[in-house]
């Protein structure tokens, strides 16, 4: 017995339920997940005063004589009595109400929920809903409800501590509406602690429609104390009218972004937002935010709130909200989503199924109609939304289709332009037969490390994309499969195109003393050497990976093969038009081992980083270069 209230012919009864060791298998099934009992007992509070408001708008009730009565939930803790207390003003209920909705009801389902649980084997319920009244026992040893029917007969008193037998009787008189006592189990304790709840509030609690107040004094806005100074008045832990709720027409800004701090956190304004609004041929409302990403591991962060008439379910349900979505941040309110269901039901639910295709229309929607009349913005706005665009074209196909003609790439002039512009005429099958190929899309990984090759390219007029994120080789194999016959990419040290050849065609028998001179000479035994003459003649060698090779070898490394196997796909280039490499076989064997090695390590450093020892080598050949030069 708690709160001192005073009970009246208490008579005992048994539940029916077939199982009385029900608490230690839910336990089991929801033991890190135990905090949704809270959830569970003020979504029941709120839905009690639901339908008291709906039987006074029916004229059925006749309101209280205080017209202005707020319709609240109050929660409480008590260390001291090791109490949580969860009371509405809501509907209320008899005695024959309270044996019928939880002795009978509650109870039985609960059992439900269990036999769900077990049906689904791990696979696991929706948010967990369904469970109910009964979720108090997964942190309270007894638990007490002390009720008041809107139909004026006595209030009642129930109470048991969760297992087959219950007492009941009259409670001392009260106001309309339910009050929950839970005495928290010893092993429980941190429920008793305010903080805790409170945050366990804001966490399924912060758009119920009706306010919740945690440990309120009673101190009205306005209320001063014998000194004349206004008291610091009683506030809700919840936003009863989220923004999502509103007309999008009737938003700014300013409450966008409001809404977005206080949500998540984040005082990083997002950079844009997408207002989904509908009501046919489903139910759907929510706010979807972009926010920026200074670093690629936070692409990791986004969290999609899902709620179901403003109660929370869970974060980033995949089952109901695309995959790359989660890259967001955003709050999702979808009442037709069925909750006591799980998640591979989910999966295949035709309905889950519309809605998710819904959000990506509106998201690609958004991103189009930004490219399209602010294109500005939207390449202002590219470095943090492009990893989130491009892994959405991995993922889903229809989004892909939807913004195929607005993923835009860096050139070598820093424009941005549209990667289909560099598309080519589709192949017909009789070239592809012949083995045409089809046009070559050239693309830089690092620019720093491709410097000279960057500058090859500029000097023959052309044109080159700027691919340098984690997620690009994916995106760019991506494309090359969706176009077969339109592109292939090949990064721009892959081969020595014609449009940086020169004139006249070079014969490597013509060559073949200046190349097994070099083969010699040179430190790396295993990269291949050739001979071909560059417009730009400044340049004495590029080394080569041929673009398949390269990407094979890219994608052993990353299943953990060397960086020499790699290396042994690479071919030296000597430019024949350079007056060094033209006087090498000239020169005393000593003078060419270490030019031939110096132009080696060059040419290498505009494809990778030097080895240790590389380097090391490097720098003492450049030390002695500069001694000789001073001389």
């Amino acid at each position: 017995m708690s709160e001192n209230e005073q009970v009246k012919n208490e008579k005992q009864g048994k539940i029916r339920i077939s199982s009385e060791n029900m608490m230690p298998i839910i336990k089991k099934w929801l033991y890190s997940d135990k905090d949704i009992f809270l959830r569970e007992i003020v979504a029941n509070g709120v839905d009690a005063i639901t339908k008291y408001k709906k039987l006074v708008e029916m004229g059925e009730v006749k309101p209280a004589d205080d017209s202005a009565e707020e319709y609240r939930i109050d929660v409480r803790t008590d260390e001291a009595a090791k109490t949580l207390t969860i009371e509405d003003n809501g509907i209320g209920m008899t005695e024959e109400e309270v044996e019928k909705y939880i002795t009978q009801i509650a109870f039985s389902g609960a059992e439900d929920f269990l036999q769900k649980y077990e049906k689904a084997s791990g696979d696991g319920i929706i948010g967990h809903f369904g469970l109910g009244f009964y979720s108090a026992y997964m942190v309270a040893s007894d638990v007490e409800i002390f009720t008041k029917s809107y139909k004026g007969t006595p209030a009642v008193h129930w109470e048991s501590d969760g297992n087959a037998t219950y007492k009941i009787g009259e409670a001392e008189e009260r106001g309309r509406g339910t009050k929950i006592v839970l005495h928290i189990a010893d092993e429980e304790k941190e429920f008793l602690n305010e903080y805790t709840i409170r945050s366990l509030l804001r966490k399924y609690c912060s758009f119920m429609p009706y306010p919740v107040y945690l440990n309120a004094k009673g101190v009205k806005e306005g209320e001063k104390d014998e000194k004349g100074n206004e008291k610091q008045a009683d506030k809700p832990v919840n936003n009863t009218q989220p923004l999502y709720l509103k007309d999008p027409k009737e938003c700014t800004d300013e409450e966008y972004k409001a809404f977005y701090r206080d949500t998540f956190s984040d005082y990083n304004e997002p950079l844009f937002w997408i207002h989904l609004n509908m009501d046919y041929p489903f139910r759907l409302k929510g706010i979807l935010y972009f926010p920026k990403v200074k670093e690629q591991v936070q692409l990791e962060k986004g969290q999609v709130k899902l709620y179901c008439n403003q109660v929370f379910i869970a974060d980033n349900i995949k089952e109901v909200i695309p995959e790359f979505l989660m890259l967001l941040n955003g709050v999702i309110d979808c009442p037709d989503i069925p909750l006591n269901v799980s998640r591979s039901f989910l999966q295949n639910d035709r309905q889950v199924q519309k809605i998710a295709k819904h959000i990506t229309k509106k998201v690609a929607d958004k991103l189009t109609a930004l490219f399209k009349d602010d294109r500005e913005r939207y390449e202002n706005c590219w470095k943090d939304i492009a990893t989130f665009i491009k892994f959405g074209c991995l993922k889903d196909e229809d989004f892909y289709e939807k913004v195929k003609d607005i993923v835009i790439f860096k050139n070598l002039e820093g424009k941005y332009v549209p990667v289909t512009d560099f598309f080519g005429e589709e192949i017909s099958d009789e070239d592809a037969e012949k083995g045409k190929q089809a046009k070559a899309i050239y693309y830089v990984s690092d620019e720093t490390q491709q410097a000279q090759y960057i500058r090859l390219f500029k000097d023959a007029g052309l044109d080159a994309i700027v691919c340098d994120t984690y997620i690009d080789p994916h995106f760019i194999s991506f494309i090359e499969y969706k176009n077969p016959r339109k592109c292939r990419f090949v990064r721009i040290d892959a081969d020595v195109d014609a449009a940086l050849k020169a004139e006249g065609e070079v014969k490597q028998d013509d060559y073949k003393d200046l190349i097994e001179l070099v083969k010699k000479h040179l430190v790396n035994k295993d990269i291949a050497v050739k001979a071909d003459k560059l417009k730009n003649a400044d340049v004495p060698a590029v080394v080569n990976v041929e673009e398949f090779m390269r990407r094979m070898s890219e994608m052993n490394k990353f299943y953990g093969m060397t960086e020499a196997d790699a290396m042994k796909n690479a071919t030296l280039v000597l430019n024949v038009a350079n007056d060094t490499v033209s006087k090498l076989t000239g020169l005393s064997e000593e003078k060419q081992e270490f030019i031939v090695n110096q132009i080696y390590y060059l040419a290498m450093l505009s494809y990778k980083k030097l080895s240790p020892d590389e380097l090391a080598d490097f720098m003492k050949r450049s030390e002695t270069l500069l001694a000789d030069y001073a001389k």
